[in-house]
């Protein structure tokens, strides 16, 4: 296709991440998810799109028994995964744990009520939703062409090119861009989760920043990165992520699930 054309498509795909990220970024103090957190201890009613989220969010919990947990983020106050040696006292952490918990809220489609002092955090599904929602937008107004999207690693495609299939590198952690897997992608999704980019490393423990929010602490054992394939992003991303939580268990928790997984430990 000509520049043009294919400038358009692109467009359109970061015009949809960017209002995403608008909306939901706990970084923005212009976002939902800071009205919501000024107005704790208020019933709120939230638009289609939120409610939908939170639905989805508490599925999660549910399906994960409580792995799952968008609660959780308010445990950033601890953790800065900056690389360093600088692990939080458990003191620190015990005083957070009590702000933990997705039964906790008060939810009823579409009615939000969040207690005083905890937080909502998207980010643990919230790259993914934009790669499925971008794919519904141009899966939707360009159906000749084949795509495939990529949000920093989560990706969707929706056929393969004429030449063959796509082809994906997975990146070997502690490196730049070195691929020590390439997988062909014909459809579908593709998301990744580990700890190559943010973690602290003290006395030779590594710990990688998917917290397990009953704890408050990253679970030992875990794979260095997990992979895993799915229909849509959204999926594999929860997949991924929650096999990290299981630790040593991870294999044996994709297994049950029935779909593709590459790990690396």
């Amino acid at each position: 296709m000509d520049r043009d054309a294919a400038l358009a498509i692109g467009t359109a795909a970061a015009e949809e991440a960017w209002r995403i990220e608008r909306k939901y970024s706990r970084y923005r103090d212009d976002s939902v998810v800071a009205w919501i957190h000024e107005h704790r201890n208020t019933s709120l009613e939230v638009d289609e799109e939120t409610a939908s989220l939170l639905d989805f969010a508490n599925q999660c919990f549910v399906l994960s028994e409580g792995l799952f947990d968008i609660t959780s983020g308010v445990l950033r106050r601890a953790w800065k995964f900056d690389g360093s040696d600088r692990t939080p006292e458990p003191a620190v952490i015990d005083r957070l744990l009590p702000l933990v918990g997705f039964g906790k809220l008060q939810w009823q489609s579409p009615r939000l009520l969040l207690p005083a002092g905890m937080e909502l955090d998207f980010g643990g599904f919230g790259k993914e939703y934009a790669v499925d929602r971008a794919y519904a937008l141009l899966a939707a107004g360009h159906k000749a062409e084949p795509f495939l999207i990529n949000f920093g690693g989560d990706l969707r495609a929706n056929r393969s090119p004429a030449h063959g299939p796509w082809h994906v590198g997975v990146e070997r952690p502690d490196t730049d861009r070195e691929a020590t897997m390439l997988l062909d992608l014909e459809h579908g999704a593709l998301a990744t989760s580990g700890d190559s980019r943010r973690y602290l490393l003290k006395d030779g423990v590594r710990y990688g920043h998917i917290l397990h929010p009953g704890t408050g602490w990253p679970v030992p054992g875990s794979p260095r990165s997990v992979t895993v394939a799915a229909s849509s992003c959204t999926e594999a991303g929860l997949l991924s992520t929650v096999a990290l939580l299981h630790g040593t268990g991870a294999r044996a928790f994709l297994e049950e699930q029935g779909v593709r997984y590459w790990l690396l430990q």
